[in-house]
This record gives structure tokens, C-alpha cells and sequence, in this order.
């Protein structure tokens, strides 16, 4: 099999070879002329299948050694989609500290039709043991949590799921195939947000499922033709697009995370810094077992209220925006954006506190990022203790 590096270069190539287009054509078309009766080309109505869409999810199997991947219009309508593989009754066992669109869909739109979901907290091997019920059908997980980047160890969490008989899905949008491949750490599903890293620019919602099982994968086929929620020809071309310098960028954004989280340490505004890539961080040593690099998401706590309100302010080249992946670098509070839907007692729980921060890395110049943090948060004289390196190892 190829390096990842070039599968990522190379996806969609070839799927045009009357034209020997390099580039995947955008099939923008609803519908399919047949040759005859009885008679199909393989294509027959855009949703259930399309050419454009069915590259990118060829590209996504190969990338996370999956028997099939389905794209969908975003993250959620992945989500969603995978959770009608489950019945009134069924119970999941979730990690604490997700996504906010996880436990909005979960709490607020599945619960009503008898989906039941008990949380346990990130690290908690022993939690998700006992949470399981004769009805438990999955344990859901993020192999990093957003936003306060805690790193469960999916080896053991897939040994607590095969010995209970229930499935593991892991939602790797932030650490993406290129960094981890949880299939082969023995998950059964991998979610990811296309919107992120996969496409990488800001431009474009998808959602990704990979499959281990080619049956598990024929049922969740099924749904996604019959639930309807499928990426369009243009989104699905902008994630290919995006794929192919996905190596690239990430080693980029790595370099720079691990840059600024240094930065931030030092920084007497800053209380906390939550970055699994710093060697004391408590997610290090699980994330250098199980993973092949750092992730390009950081949080941090800052002093006050008033320095939140100043940071935010103040920052001019980072936008300060939902999401994260994209090449620009973009400023996040997700007490107000990402998790709002909580209610305030259970995120300071969580440690989504109203004055945490999460900075989505992008590939710009650390030196100017750094510059622009430091006038932010209100000293622009602030100059790192140590010299700005654009130098890291990959594992």
C-alpha cells in the first residue's frame, strides 16, 4: 500500500478516463440517462450515488483503511445518519466533554425517539465499563476532545467495546488519517467533520463516516440513500481539493501549535495551556502511543474576564470565528460559540470555563502569530523567552 503522503496526493485521480482529466470532473447533476430498459450506467439519481462523491469516498476508505466511507452534507448529518443504525431502547455510552453539536443531537433531537446516552468522563476506562447495560449498542468517543483536548486510549476503550459486544465509534476530526487511524486501533466507525482539516480551507461542510466492516458498511449505505442527508458534487470536489495538501498543511499547523503553546506557557496572562503536544501535558504520552503526530488545536485559560474581552478584541490577524482546520488561524471562547447549548454549571464541569480559549493553528508565520496574540493581550512588547523554531519531529 502507499504511503499516506501520496494517497492524499493522488486522491481522485484517474476517475475520468475517457478525458484523462487529472483533476475529478464536479458531476453537477441530479439525475442519470440510462442506455435502455433494464439497462443502468452504475448511475441512476445523485443521491444514492454520484461520481464526484463516490471519489472522495473511495480516497477517505483508502486514507483510513476502511472497507467503505459515506460523505454527507456535514459532520452532524454524519452523525445522525449513524445513529439511525440504532432503535428506540438503545443505549450509547458517550464521552464527556464533546463536540456541542454531539450533545445537542443526542440530548435535544435523539432522546425523544427512546435513544438513551449516558456520559462518562474522557480518561474513565473504568467508567465506560460500568456504564454498559444489556442495551448499551456503541461507545462514542473523540480521540481528542474539543475543547479540552483530553486523549482517551482507544486501544483499551475498543477492548472494553469487542468484550461487551457493542461498537466503538471514534470521531477523529481533529487528529484526521493522516495523524491516527482508529480502525486499526479497533474502533468500528471513524466520524470526521470534513469541514475541518479534510478540506482545510474554510470553504466548504461535509461530514465523513469510514467503515471497518463491509456489512456494518452495507447498512450505513442503505441509510445514507435513504436518510438523504448526502454531500453535494461541488463540497465533494473542495474536500478532494483539499485532501491532496493535507500532509503539508498538517505538518505546517503542528509546527506552529507546538510554537505557540510553548509561547502561551510563558505568558503571566495565561493560566493554562492545554496542547497534547507539550511533553507535560497529561494527553502526551497516550497521543505518542497511538498517534503519529501532535494535532494543531490548542486551548488556554486566561487570567480574567477582562483579558478574554481584550484577547478578543484585540487580535487582527486571527479571525476570531467558529471551527477549526482551515489554514487561517482562528480565535474560538466556546462557552459562548461551541458548547452555548450547555447549561453553565455542567460546562465549568467539564472545565469549559467562560474564560477558556481555543486557538485553531493555522499555517501562517508563527512569529506573526505570536505577535498578534501578544498585542491582544494587551503587552505588544511581549517577545518569546525563546527563539521562534519552525522545527518538530513527526512521530
Amino acid at each position: 500500500m502507499p504511503h499516506i503522503d501520496t494517497l492524499l496526493a493522488q486522491a481522485g485521480r484517474g476517475q475520468d478516463p475517457r478525458t484523462g482529466a487529472i483533476s475529478t470532473p464536479i458531476y453537477q447533476t441530479s439525475t442519470y440517462a440510462h442506455p435502455g430498459l433494464g439497462q443502468s450506467t452504475g448511475f441512476d439519481y445523485s443521491r444514492t450515488t454520484n461520481p464526484t462523491r463516490g471519489a472522495l469516498e473511495e480516497a477517505m476508505a483508502a486514507l483510513d483503511g476502511a472497507a467503505a466511507a459515506c460523505a454527507f452534507a456535514s459532520g452532524l448529518a454524519a452523525l445522525t445518519t449513524l445513529l439511525c443504525l440504532f432503535k428506540q431502547g438503545d443505549h450509547l455510552v458517550v464521552a464527556e466533554g464533546c463536540y456541542g453539536g454531539t450533545y445537542r443531537l443526542l440530548d435535544q433531537v435523539m432522546a425523544p425517539f427512546g435513544l438513551t446516552v449516558t456520559y462518562v468522563p474522557v480518561l474513565d476506562a473504568a467508567g465506560y465499563r460500568a456504564a454498559l447495560r444489556p442495551q448499551t449498542r456503541a461507545i462514542l468517543v473523540e480521540s481528542v476532545s474539543n475543547p479540552c483536548l483530553l486523549v482517551p486510549d482507544l486501544p483499551v476503550l475498543a477492548g472494553i467495546a469487542r468484550a461487551a459486544g457493542v461498537l466503538l465509534v471514534v470521531d477523529n476530526t481533529l487528529l484526521t488519517p493522516y495523524w491516527q487511524r482508529p480502525l486499526e486501533l479497533g474502533a468500528d466507525l471513524v466520524v470526521h467533520s470534513a469541514s475541518k482539516y479534510l478540506a482545510g480551507h474554510n470553504d466548504c461542510i461535509g461530514g465523513i463516516i469510514a467503515v471497518r466492516d463491509e456489512a456494518l458498511a452495507g447498512r450505513l449505505k442503505f441509510l445514507q440513500n435513504a436518510v438523504g442527508a448526502v454531500l453535494g458534487p461541488q463540497d465533494a470536489w473542495l474536500t478532494l481539493r483539499g485532501l491532496k495538501t493535507l500532509a503539508l498543511r498538517l505538518e505546517r499547523q503542528q509546527r506552529n501549535a507546538l510554537v505557540i503553546a510553548r509561547w502561551l506557557q510563558e505568558q503571566p496572562q495565561v493560566r493554562q495551556v492545554y496542547y497534547p503536544g507539550l511533553p507535560d501535558d497529561p494527553g502526551h504520552a497516550t497521543l505518542a502511543r497511538t498517534a503519529s503526530g501532535l494535532g494543531a488545536v490548542l486551548s488556554f485559560e486566561v487570567a480574567d474576564r477582562p483579558t478574554l474581552e481584550r484577547l478578543i478584541a484585540g487580535v487582527r490577524l486571527i479571525a476570531y470565528a467558529e471551527s477549526f482546520g482551515g489554514v487561517e488561524s482562528l480565535i474560538t471562547v466556546p462557552a459562548v460559540q461551541t458548547h452555548a447549548n450547555l447549561a453553565p454549571g455542567e460546562r465549568q464541569r467539564l472545565g469549559v470555563t467562560d474564560t477558556l480559549v481555543r486557538l485553531s493553528v493555522g499555517i501562517e508565520d508563527p512569529g506573526d502569530l505570536i505577535a498578534d496574540l501578544a498585542a491582544a493581550l494587551g503587552d505588544p512588547a511581549v517577545i518569546p523567552k525563546t527563539p521562534v523554531s519552525h522545527h518538530v519531529t513527526r512521530r
